[in-house]
């Protein structure tokens, strides 16, 4: 009897050829010939699942958001849905920092696609460009709890220091990419700045 096959694992696994090949060598090198030699299979298999290169590349951006919003959740659900929201917003910046080979393949290839989706009005138009807009968002309903719980000063803006918070961990997740800091050094620098803006601990 014939084997059954999987198609999602076969996409899944196209995909993922796909962002090795981006991280390897960038998105600029990748046609469907590479991502079917990544992949081990042949070209035709790749164009059986993808009819573009652009079709493979948005299943791409599509597989990043998903991976990347599973580890977020994990992030936050490791430090428990009682932890005070400074630990919550430590943890959810320190997504940003690429520590794992995955996060690394995923930072380095999400770079490439903000850059393309300059000009490229189908990148532009993908919601999971927009993801930043939601962290802050998040952010900001942390820091806010945060003041109601006296573990930060009433008095500081929180959409304005959302959106710093956000600058600050993604040029430390760019410059661990270059090889300036390490993910220590970069965590390290983030913490520092986050005992300023919490200088207390209060519960959520």
């Amino acid at each position: 009897m014939p084997k059954l096959v999987d198609h999602e694992e076969r996409r899944a696994h196209i995909v993922d050829a796909l962002l090795r090949t981006a991280a390897d060598s960038g998105l600029h090198a990748v046609t469907m010939r590479s991502v079917a030699t990544a992949a081990g299979v042949s070209v035709r298999l790749v164009q059986y699942y993808f009819d573009t290169k652009e079709q493979l590349l948005l299943a791409a951006l599509t597989r990043l958001a998903v991976r990347m919003g599973e580890r977020i959740r994990d992030r936050v659900g490791a430090v428990g849905s009682s932890t005070a929201p400074r630990d919550v917003v430590e943890a959810v910046l320190l997504e940003a920092v690429p520590t794992d080979e995955e996060s690394r393949t995923f930072h380095l290839v999400y770079t490439e696609y903000a850059v393309l989706s300059v000009t490229d009005p189908v990148l532009a138009g993908q919601s999971f460009l927009a993801a930043p807009d939601e962290m802050e968002g998040f952010l900001v309903g942390q820091l806010t709890a945060a003041q109601q719980a006296g573990a930060t000063d009433p008095r500081l803006d929180a959409r304005q220091e959302a959106v710093v918070l956000l600058a600050v961990s993604a040029g430390l997740g760019l410059s661990v990419l270059l090889g300036q800091r390490t993910a220590d050094d970069a965590a390290a620098v983030l913490r520092y700045h986050l005992a300023r803006v919490f200088p207390g601990r209060g519960a959520a």
